[in-house]
Parts: C-alpha cells; sequence; structure tokens
C-alpha cells in the first residue's frame, strides 16, 4: 500500500465520515487499510457461520436435567477454547426490543450532521487522548459511547471515552432514555429466571457458566471483574462505502475487554479462525472474548481477532456492550487452572485495557505484554 501523509487532526475532524459518503468523496489515507489484492480469490472468507451456538436458558434454568445443563457446559468450554466466542440464544431478551434498539439507533445516525454535531468529540478531546491512532489506520465507523453509568452521550470516530451528558435537544433526551432502558432491561433476564425477584444479568449468567465448564467456583471470574465492573455500550454506524476493497468498516483487532456482547443489524462483523474469516449470524447476540477474559483462563480461552466489512450498498449499525474489570483491580490466572498439568502462561495485571489500546492504536496485539 502507498505510503499517505497524515492530515492533521483538525483536518480529520473537520468532514465526518457520512458528510464524505453523502458528497461521493473518496476515502482519505487514513482510512485504508487494505491493499485490494487481499480481496476476494486471495482472501480465504466462508459464506456460512459455524460458530458455535449456546443456549443460556439451559445453563441456569432449574427445568433441565444435570445431564443436559453439563452437556452445555461442555458445549461452552468447546466453543469459547476453540473459536473464543459463542452465538448465544434463549437470553430472554424480546425481539422487539432488540429491534427496536436496531431501529432507535440507525434514527440517531439519520439525524442531520449539525444535530450529531452537538454530541462530537473536539479537537481538544482527541488531542487528550493522544491520537496516535492516526500513525496507523482509523476506522470509517461512527460511534455512540454510553457508560454503565449513564454519563455519557458522544458522537465520535473511533475513540472510546466518558463525557457527562449534555442534552441539546427533547429527541436526544429521549434516546438516552432508551438507552438507560437498554441497560436495565438487556442485561437483566428475568424471562429465564423461575422467580422474577431473582433477576440476573446476562453477563452473571455467562461468567458463572464459564467458570463452571472449567470445573472452577462459580463467582471466581466474577470476583475478578469485581463489583464495579465496567459496563459500556458502544452503538456503531457504518455507512455504505465506495472502496470495500480498501476500507474496512473496522480494522483486524481483538478486544481488550472481559469479554464483549455484540448485536447486529446485518451481515458484517467476521472472526478469524485457522486462517479463514467466519461471518456472525445477525440474529443472534454474540458473545466474544476479550484479552482480559484469556489471561483469568490462563490461556484457555481464547481471545479471537475479529472486523468488520465495509459494503458499497448498504449502511449498517451495531451495538457492542463492553465488560471489563474494574479499575485498579488486579487480574490474573485463576489458581485452579495452574498445576502440574497447565503452566502458569500469564502474570498478574491491573488495568490492562489502557495497555492493550496503546497497542490497539498501533495495530499491534497486546497479550504479550501479560506473559509470564
Amino acid at each position: 500500500m502507498a505510503a499517505f501523509s497524515v492530515p492533521p487532526v483538525e483536518v480529520l475532524l473537520s468532514k465526518r465520515v457520512q458528510e464524505m459518503v453523502l458528497h461521493g468523496e473518496e476515502p482519505l489515507g487514513p482510512y485504508i487499510c487494505r491493499s485490494g489484492k487481499d480481496v476476494g480469490e486471495n482472501e480465504d472468507i466462508m459464506s456460512t457461520s459455524p460458530v458455535p451456538i449456546i443456549d443460556l436458558n439451559r445453563l441456569c434454568s432449574s427445568k433441565i436435567s444435570d445431564k443436559e445443563r453439563e452437556e452445555e457446559l461442555e458445549k461452552l468450554r468447546s466453543a469459547l477454547s476453540s473459536w473464543g466466542c459463542f452465538q448465544g440464544i434463549g437470553h430472554g431478551i424480546s425481539a422487539s426490543f432488540l429491534d427496536k434498539i436496531r431501529q432507535v439507533s440507525k434514527e440517531f445516525f439519520k439525524q442531520p450532521i449539525e444535530e450529531k454535531n452537538k454530541y462530537a468529540k473536539t479537537v481538544i478531546d482527541f488531542k487528550v487522548m493522544e491520537l496516535t491512532l492516526f500513525r496507523n489506520t482509523v476506522s470509517p465507523l461512527i460511534g455512540l459511547i454510553v457508560s454503565s453509568s449513564m454519563c455519557s452521550l458522544k458522537i465520535e470516530d473511533s475513540i472510546i471515552s466518558g463525557h457527562k451528558c449534555q442534552y441539546h435537544s427533547d429527541w436526544a433526551f429521549q434516546l438516552h432514555k432508551l438507552i438507560s432502558e437498554y441497560f436495565a432491561y438487556s442485561f437483566n433476564v428475568d424471562s429465564i429466571i423461575e422467580r422474577p425477584e431473582k433477576m440476573k444479568m446476562v453477563t452473571e449468567i455467562t461468567s458463572k457458566a464459564m467458570a463452571k465448564s472449567l470445573n472452577l467456583e462459580e463467582n471466581c471470574f466474577l470476583e475478578q471483574f469485581g463489583k464495579q465492573a465496567q459496563l459500556a455500550a458502544r452503538f456503531n454506524y457504518y455507512s455504505p462505502c465506495q472502496r470495500p476493497d480498501l476500507v474496512l468498516g473496522l480494522k483486524p483487532h481483538a478486544d481488550g475487554t472481559g469479554y464483549t456482547i455484540i448485536l447486529q443489524d446485518d451481515v458484517g462483523l467476521q472472526v478469524l479462525k485457522d486462517g479463514k474469516w467466519y461471518p456472525k449470524d445477525p440474529t443472534a447476540l454474540l458473545v466474544l472474548m476479550g484479552d482480559q477474559m484469556e489471561i483469568m483462563s490462563n490461556g484457555i480461552f481464547n481471545s479471537p481477532v475479529h472486523r468488520v466489512l465495509s459494503n458499497l450498498k448498504k449502511d449498517r449499525v451495531s451495538v457492542a456492550m463492553f465488560y471489563t474489570p474494574e479499575v485498579g483491580k488486579e487480574i490474573g490466572p485463576e489458581d485452579g487452572l495452574v498445576n502440574g498439568d497447565k503452566a502458569k502462561i500469564y502474570k498478574r495485571v491491573k488495568d490492562y485495557a489502557e495497555t492493550h489500546w496503546k497497542f490497539y492504536q498501533r495495530g499491534m496485539r497486546a497479550l504479550h505484554t501479560a506473559h509470564v
């Protein structure tokens, strides 16, 4: 790929991706992350998705037999060891509510540029974040970031951070109310719990099931995440792209989270396994392991590389929920996974997400920094 000069941050922020698409402009150099030669016959892309399917209901319901539950736990362990992800069903979140989330996401990004710019990052915001990202490649997506404390509502091009809410219109206030409902509702799965007063979150069910699949005490991973574990949602918008042979919606990377739960409206995300790219079924929730879960499982679970393709004709949205250990909490391999048969692969680390971010900006993984 030919070298290019990176425009100043002020230039890059002067025109958002959607504006470039509306005016039929060619992508800027920093957005180009493919040579065009790795597309088609030279790139191994599978048309169907064999990503394992896990029924979360079978992992927690008292109405199924112990044998059925053990079978599902074994499927979970196999999925996370080989794929590092699974497609979750039986999560108790209604299809109509997930459709509503997709719809309101699209409606937000269809607002006039002037309206969205009221929540956009400023040049100062970017410079404070030490924008080394532009020394490599940037992703042509726009994201709405919301934290679990309900205190962030910002539009940005590929940087995640928190900001206090500033409502510039009644429309934005209504959107924020819906997103608040999403946090409260989408991770509370009372429909798959026999007693509604004991509502559990998808993250709790998943974390406990992962521990049990490894014959560990069920709360061990939850304890590593901590009582103040971070939960943040990113509402992503992918514009149509005139050059999908040159531009990816999101470049190949692994997450620095504990794990991520992803909702899509159409095919676009791909997971890399054994040198091949596999699509995800857009109708299921994708639960994807991050580097910190690989560390906590002492390398048994895999943090997979994944990417998002651009599309010539369609725009798309997705919602990624990032579940990360609380700030300042040290994590490391569970003691029960370190023995004579399995040596300790990773050391204990603190605030790994920050380390991951620094390497991500340079197009690199950070897991080696946690190796023993």
